[in-house]
């Protein structure tokens, strides 16, 4: 079975997903353009969300969490 972090991890990268192609799409709606739109403004949103990931999250991951609250970035036995 996957361990906790892992799911959390999963969990935590799911949700920005959805969340980033639910905004895209409610973007183009608000500004009355064709749904293909959507994809090209979710793309900018990931772009954006890896800029702020690279100065609030953890160095070298894509998470927006701190080192402590990430829970990929616990530490682990041998």
């Amino acid at each position: 079975m996957a361990s906790t972090p892992l799911l959390l991890d999963l969990a935590e990268r799911a949700g920005w997903t959805g969340a980033q192609a639910a905004l895209g799409l409610v973007a183009v709606e608000l500004a009355d353009l064709p749904v293909w739109w959507a994809a090209p403004a979710a793309l900018l949103l990931s772009s954006a969300k890896g800029w702020v990931a690279g100065r609030l999250g953890r160095a070298g991951t894509a998470s927006t969490l701190s080192a402590t609250a990430d829970p990929a970035s616990a530490a682990r036995g041998a």
